[in-house]
């Protein structure tokens, strides 16, 4: 048997049995997940979705309308503790070009969790200047945003119109017009839109004493809104038909009912028509009185036309007359007030009172199809512009309440539209591809045949180290271990191909044998090793203190670093030169309905990095600048060496005093908790690709296995440990061998049950995931490396070592600064990514340039190795 990859000389121990129990302690974990796997029938798959959405009767879709400057569709998930099924958002009409941009972010985020967007448009121009083109305009991007990210629309245009506070309300004729003109528009363009018809509730109409009348001397549309012919505009006047654009231009109609508390009346609320409609200046309100819990049955009384009418005032329900009748989904927009600092009832009482009716409301009113309630904290014209809260999620026992209510009420959470999962779209694009269903068993094979090239490797190597021993490697006494080096290096290359998508020779070895056998799991191992060989001398010397404080001195120049290069990044994409999206940008690669290649989707990293220029900041951008939410894809696992990185002092002082079974069980516990819960803990970018309490699992064997590395160097060089790991490598490669043969030529002779195959690779070695495949071939890798590496080292060394022991040595170093020559090779005018002469160019070039800067150890004081 070879010496191993990470020898370091020392004395024999006496203690044999602990070291054998060490190693099995660290091998054992990467084995038994896929030892004790089983394949099982997969289910049945989900049928097709409907190509339009609808809520299913008994359960409309719930979800906010989030403050979206300073809250975002994950964060309102991760307090709801699940995802809503629509997001509401308002944009303002005609749309501007930051108005597209702010509605495709707000877009991206609900497709990103396959939720219903409903997008409520807030006319900035008169009603009558409001045009045909601007309509087409507006269903042209909704159009686009459909094909591109899968998403269903719900188009509220000028929502409670009936109103006095907004410049279109009260404008009947004009407004109908103008509603029309976007139906027809949004009809012709999509089926995936919804155009929503919504006034406000009618009681206190026609609000001549508003809250926050935009205009109190305005000219109504006298004629229009007289619909009682008394010559007078007042509380008998029909609230909502004036407005009714036709049941041809409405899907959905919907109301806004809120709970602001109770209304202490409204004196001489009509509309004067001696003065041509005009408010006047006598009219009055005494507000409401907040903080009071809704009475019994509150919201029920308000979809029966029964709450706040004055005497003899009132009509048919709303939702008899128009959602009933024409047989039209209803939205509700929602929300109940309190204010921080009154002195009536509890918060809790009054919005679970409130949210409570509305549910239970849906049994007896089944067009209910959509509840939006109103997630935010804002001054209102109610309270005298007072800040009241009208959020559902405010505080943890708010979100446990509504989460609790909204799991028994029957009320749908979930998606609607095809998630489009920017964690696995991501992860496909930076870690290589994502394999279509039908690639699975030309993926599998890949994997079959490196396990077997490495299992004749490891044969071979142990000939020539019987037969050749001049070829070993010599410098066992050398405790800067080059062999490990020289492997460093070949894996850093192999994210170097990877992520500078060229045709190659070098990217097709790192895309299907490298990428199938192993990936960025091994890079996070070798740093964890590195380090683990590294600390204990640091200590010896140092102290365990200040080696402690050096680690997070190192941590921190990591993260400054990062945070120039997200920085640096986008500052050289605004330059007209530069085309930065290959890297700013990633592209969702799944398979659309049919099975067909779906490669077009573009999600933007950089989404708010523009509003970090403006003045003052907000703090949202800055919030996801500092945590790396932003940045380039090529980049993102440097999130998880920063805290990685934190971490170490705390891990080290585990192992150093003999707690490295603390550490690992610790790392194993995290590692199940991380696959069953699926937290994230940490909002940035790196948690979407590689979640910390994953990938913490090679990074803490790594450290265990730098730090002990004597001791299994001699366990392994025992004949047990030899034998052990011949056994290991040859029959796990002959197992895989065996069932990829059976699946090849149909053969019935195998143990195998059928479907092991294809099962196999969903369930242990799909490469965006760790899952058991993936450990045990990095246990794999690492063994067969020592062994190779350490008997045929000098032809090795000869050939590529003067190319990959540096590189390896600078690893961090090297994946730093490639980020910079995958901007550049994406804008080299008139590169051919398919032509495999020009890719093979680019690549040698971009790898000898990497080279020949560490060989001259630029920026080396700057950035981290």
């Amino acid at each position: 048997m070879p010496a191993p990859l990470l020898t370091v000389p020392g004395r024999r121990s006496a203690g044999r049995p602990r070291t054998l129990l060490l190693l099995l302690a660290v091998l054992a974990p990467f084995l038994a997940p896929f030892l004790l796997a089983a394949p099982a029938t997969a289910a049945e798959g989900d049928p097709s979705p409907d190509p339009v959405p609808q809520p299913r009767t008994g359960s409309p879709w719930f979800g906010p309308g989030l403050d979206w400057t300073e809250d975002l569709a994950a964060d309102y998930a991760d307090r709801l503790g699940t995802t809503p099924a629509l997001y509401s958002q308002r944009v303002n009409y005609p749309l501007s070009e930051d108005d597209r941009t702010y509605l495709r972010q707000f877009v991206e985020q609900a497709a990103a969790q396959g939720a219903v967007a409903t997008v409520t448009l807030e006319p900035l121009a008169p009603l009558g200047d409001l045009t045909a083109d601007h309509a087409a305009d507006l269903a042209d991007e909704l159009a686009g945003l459909h094909r591109e990210l899968d998403t269903f629309f719900l188009v509220r245009f000028a929502p409670e119109m009936n109103g006095t506070w907004y410049q279109w309300g009260q404008q009947p004729e004009a407004y109908v017009e103008a509603f029309r003109t976007v139906a027809d528009a949004v009809h012709d363009a999509t089926d995936h839109a919804a155009m929503v018809w919504s006034p406000v509730y009618g009681a206190g109409y026609p609000f001549g004493a508003a809250y926050g009348d935009v205009d109190p001397d305005r000219v109504a549309d006298v004629r229009a809104l007289d619909t009682d012919g008394n010559e007078r505009l007042d509380g008998r006047d029909d609230p909502y038909a004036p407005y009714w654009p036709g049941a041809d231009a409405v899907d959905w109609v919907g109301l806004t009912l809120y709970h602001f508390g109770v209304d202490r009346g409204r004196v001489d609320n009509d509309l004067d028509p001696v003065e041509g409609g005009e408010t006047g200046d006598l009219e009055s309100s005494e507000g409401f009185e907040v903080d009071v819990a809704p009475a019994p049955g509150a919201f029920v009384e308000r979809l029966e036309e029964r709450f706040g009418y004055a005497r003899g005032t009132g009509g048919r329900p709303f939702y008899d007359r128009f959602a009933a009748r024409h047989d039209k989904p209803f939205l509700v927009e929602t929300a109940a007030l309190w204010e921080p600092d009154g002195d009536g009832d509890p918060e809790l009482e009054i919005k679970r009172t409130w949210w409570r009716q509305v549910f239970a409301a849906v049994e007896d009113h089944p067009l209910i199809a959509g509840i939006s309630w109103l997630e935010q904290r804002r001054p209102e014209a109610e309270v005298d512009e007072r800040v009241v809260d009208w959020r559902g999620t405010r505080t943890d026992r708010l979100s446990a309440a509504l989460r609790r209510d909204l799991a028994g009420s029957g009320v749908d959470t979930g998606p609607v539209t095809r998630v489009l999962d920017q964690d696995a779209g991501n992860a496909a694009t930076a870690q290589g591809r994502q394999v279509d269903a039908d690639d699975v068993g030309e993926e599998m094979g890949w994997i079959v045949f490196c396990a077997a090239l490495l299992a004749v490797a490891f044969l071979v190597a142990g000939l020539v180290g019987r037969y050749v021993p001049s070829w070993r490697y010599p410098d066992e006494h050398d405790p800067r271990d080059r062999r490990l080096d020289l492997f460093r290096g070949w894996i850093i290359l192999t994210v170097v191909f990877t992520h500078i998508e060229v045709a190659s020779p070098y990217s097709y070895v790192s895309l299907n044998a490298i990428g199938a056998i192993t990936g960025a799991e091994m890079f996070v191992l070798l740093s964890g090793i590195v380090l683990g060989m590294i600390y204990a001398p640091t200590v010896r010397r140092f102290g365990e203190w200040a080696t402690a404080v050096t680690m997070l001195k190192r941590a921190r120049k990591q993260y400054l670093v990062a945070l120039v290069v997200v920085l640096v990044v986008y500052l050289l994409g605004l330059l007209p030169f530069v085309d930065a999206t290959d890297i700013t940008t990633f592209t969702d690669r799944g398979t659309g309905e049919d099975g067909t290649a779906v490669q077009g989707q573009v999600y933007d990293l950089y989404a708010n990095a523009a509003r970090l220029f403006d003045y003052p900041p907000p703090w949202y951008a800055v919030k996801q600048l500092l945590l790396l939410e932003m940045g380039p894809w090529v980049f993102n696992i440097m999130g998880l060496f920063v805290v990685l990185s934190l971490l170490l002092p705390a891990m080290m002082w585990l192992v150093r005093r003999g707690l490295w079974w603390v550490l690992l069980a610790l790392s194993w516990a995290a590692f199940v908790y991380g696959a069953i819960e699926e937290p994230h803990w940490f909002p940035s970018q790196f948690e979407d690709v590689f979640p910390l309490l994953t990938w913490q699992l090679p990074f803490a064997h790594g450290l265990v296995v730098g730090h002990y590395r004597r001791q299994i160097t001699r366990a392994l060089t025992t004949r047990p440990g030899k034998v052990g790991c011949g056994v290991l490598v040859v029959g796990y490669a002959a197992a895989l061998v065996w069932l990829w043969a059976g699946h090849r030529f149909g053969l019935a002779a195998t143990p195998f049950p059928d479907g092991s195959y294809g099962w196999l690779y969903d369930h242990a070695y799909t490469r965006i995931f760790l899952q058991p495949g993936r450990l045990v071939d990095l246990a794999l890798m690492v063994v067969v490396a020592h062994a190779v590496l350490t008997t045929c080292w000098k032809p090795i060394d000869k050939v590529v070592g003067w190319l990959w022991i540096p590189l390896g040595a600078a690893s961090l170093y090297v994946f730093i600064v490639h980020v910079f020559f995958a901007l550049a090779v994406g804008n080299i005018p008139g590169l051919d990514r398919g032509s495999v002469w020009q890719g093979t160019l680019v690549h040698t070039v971009v790898m000898l340039a990497i080279w020949l800067m560490v060989r001259r150890k630029f920026l080396f004081s700057v950035i981290p190795r």
